[in-house]
């Protein structure tokens, strides 16, 4: 029975956003790598009387039980061995300031400015920068047993532990989750042709760009090096290449307003299961005859799609690569380098955490606090814009910490240390990769407890953890919300703003390379076009991020939210008109397509420089009947969006 809040305590949104599990299935793969990599060091370390070598060794499996979240084994290895190695150089910077007073606060503040201009640079990035704080904060607060060499040893074999039983099956499933990935692009391409012309194609669509992007980054992580010398990845690479004319002809058949035969559904599923299995064979289509333009498009892409999938030997020299070939790992990291260092944006996160660190280390460095260094580990998981709000973070990190101390308060107490250890790591461990698709706050949770455990085998201070553990968080928790998110308000704006901005700038640019007098070859075109939807797939997820936060962030997300649908759509129409001139429909005039460009480009510069947006009326007209039509109503419509009263 659904039950009804009063009118005065009905919760506002934001606060229901973020206290929802996400509903995620369980890996059980992941669940025993994690129960085996910490419960195995610690037996170990017991066994050979060395029970703190044992934790040291636990908290590294914890990190790499953190970063395996790759289906793919190649991804798996960047996931997982790339950040250990980062981890170890932070652990050693930090246990060699240890007891250094003022010089620790000074190198940990640096170190966190270093992990936050790293961060931006992409996810495994991110997931480093995350390591070299979090092990720099330990080994700074945490004596560590040995030699100076011997806490990065211990700690960054535990992690590559967790990477050798993800690599166990490698020899037997090599190529299957490349090959699985495809495959799923291509039955999320069916759902997409069956929500042509209703309400559920910007949803399927959204899920499409999500499902090739996961795809051409799997091929991508093995393409420097094999691209050209595997048939399976040549393969795969142009099965992957194949669907996008499907795409680009998605938009033209939903803006016609009629479903499409459920012939091209099935069609697209039996690709899917093609690809799948690996068959080579003769596939029937059974496709309706063509009887427009965009219908034409469909059939010819679908035709298309079915030659390439049922080849077996593919020259890699007649692959229409719409990726381009990535530049060498070499190259890549100079130019990876370059950004950062000469980016306002990485230097503005830099800043941000290195002022929450350094406002932490000064506070734990002239007040009593015990346990200090809980301060500075809950800024470093909380401050992560790029893994959600840091407004929700912070707000689940203070409830799955306390969720985590009821777990914590019965093991310490009751639990004696010793093996008695084991068998409880053995049941709290696999928590971690079981909950933490559900939501931070039930991350936090799983956690607090196994930290806590470890913790307390290297210190032996028992249930006198849990209070300054809670005080702790919460005090982590408001440096956060106050040194990184209430001194920060533009943060909004240069999160969203500017970079909806640049994708309407580039939205204008994709309109002139589809019809303008200087119009581009369809593979760098092609490029383009994915490049956009992928923009585009990032400032949506920061916008339902931006979302879940209080007033005046989340109301302002909320009325800039129908203008990211607009600029969806106005891609989608290029995309459509350029299909439908493709097969048969006459080319728009260069003074309308110089219009249409215009108004794109001052409605970008409208969005970066505005903080609310207002209503601007625009005439654009054209002849009747006209490619562009639906593109230009699809552009008043964007720029007609007003901010709320």
């Amino acid at each position: 029975m659904s039950r009804e809040f009063p009118i005065g305590l009905t919760p506002p949104d934001w606060l229901v956003r973020n206290l929802q599990s996400q509903p995620a299935p369980v890996n059980w793969a992941a669940v025993a790598r994690a129960a085996i990599a910490m419960t195995l060091p610690l037996a170990i370390g017991l066994a050979v009387g060395k029970v703190e070598y044992g934790a040291l060794a636990s908290m590294g499996a914890l990190s790499g039980v953190i970063g395996d979240t790759a289906d793919a084994y190649r991804m798996r290895i960047l996931n997982i061995a790339i950040p250990q190695l980062f981890g170890a150089v932070g652990v050693t910077v930090g246990s060699l300031v240890f007891g250094h007073g003022w010089l620790a606060v000074a190198v940990v503040t640096a170190v966190a400015l270093v992990s936050g201009m790293i961060s931006t640079i992409g996810a495994v990035a991110s997931v480093s920068g995350l390591l070299l704080l979090l092990n720099s904060v330990v080994g700074a607060g945490l004596p560590m047993p040995g030699e100076w060499w011997l806490a990065p040893l211990l700690m960054s074999g535990g992690g590559l532990l967790v990477l050798v039983l993800a690599l166990l099956a490698w020899p037997l499933r090599s190529g299957v989750p490349e090959r699985s990935a495809v495959a799923d692009a291509y039955r999320t391409v069916a759902t997409l042709m069956s929500a042509c012309g209703n309400e559920a194609y910007d949803q399927a669509r959204h899920t499409v760009t999500q499902s090739l992007n996961q795809s051409y980054d799997l091929i991508l992580a093995r393409r420097t090096r094999h691209h050209g010398r595997s048939p399976d990845l040549t393969r795969l690479l142009a099965q992957l290449n194949a669907i996008t004319p499907v795409v680009e002809a998605a938009p033209a058949a939903h803006l016609t307003g009629e479903p499409l035969p459920p012939e091209v559904t099935e069609a697209v599923r039996h690709l899917a299961e093609a690809v799948e299995t690996g068959y080579t064979g003769p596939i029937a289509l059974n496709l309706p005859v063509p009887t427009s333009e965009t219908t034409r498009a469909v059939d010819h892409a679908l035709r298309h799609a079915a030659e390439v999938v049922r080849t077996p030997d593919l020259d890699p020299g007649g692959i229409d690569d719409r990726l381009g070939r990535p530049a060498a790992p070499r190259i890549r990291a100079a130019r990876a380098t370059r950004n950062v260092a000469l980016s306002a944006a990485s230097w503005r996160y830099g800043l941000r955490l290195a002022l929450c660190i350094g406002v932490a280390q000064v506070l734990v460095s002239i007040l009593p606090v015990p346990r200090s260094y809980w301060v500075a580990l809950t800024i470093t998981f909380v401050l992560k814009p790029d893994f959600g709000s840091v407004f929700s973070r912070a707000l689940l990190r203070a409830l799955g910490t306390v969720a985590g101390l009821v777990i914590a308060a019965a093991v310490l107490a009751e639990v004696p240390r010793g093996w008695w250890d084991v068998p409880v790591m053995l049941v709290l461990a696999p928590l971690i990769p079981a909950l933490t698709p559900r939501g931070y706050g039930y991350q936090t949770a799983a956690i607090t407890p196994v930290i806590l455990l470890l913790s307390d085998i290297l210190n032996h201070q028992g249930t006198a953890l849990l209070m300054p553990r809670l005080l702790d968080s919460l005090m982590g928790c408001g440096i956060a919300l106050v040194a990184g998110y209430l001194l920060w308000p533009e943060s909004w704006h240069t999160r969203v703003g500017d970079r909806l901005a640049k994708a309407v700038d580039d939205t204008a640019a994709y309109v002139e390379s589809a019809f303008g007098r200087d119009r581009t070859d369809p593979p760098a075109r092609a490029r383009m076009r994915r490049r956009l939807y992928r923009d585009l797939s990032v400032i949506r997820t920061e916008f339902q991020r931006a979302l879940t936060e209080p007033p005046p962030t989340g109301r302002r997300a909320a009325a800039w939210w129908p203008l990211v649908v607009a600029v969806e759509r106005i891609v989608d129409a290029t995309t459509a008109a350029r299909v439908r001139t493709k097969h048969g429909a006459p080319l728009p005039s260069e003074a309308e397509v110089a219009q249409v460009v215009m108004q794109l480009r001052e409605l970008a510069d409208g969005v970066r420089e505005a903080e609310t947006l207002y209503a601007v009326r625009t005439d654009l007209t054209g002849p009747a009947g006209s490619v562009l039509e639906p593109l230009r109503q699809e552009v008043a419509a964007a720029r007609a969006i007003a901010s709320p009263q």
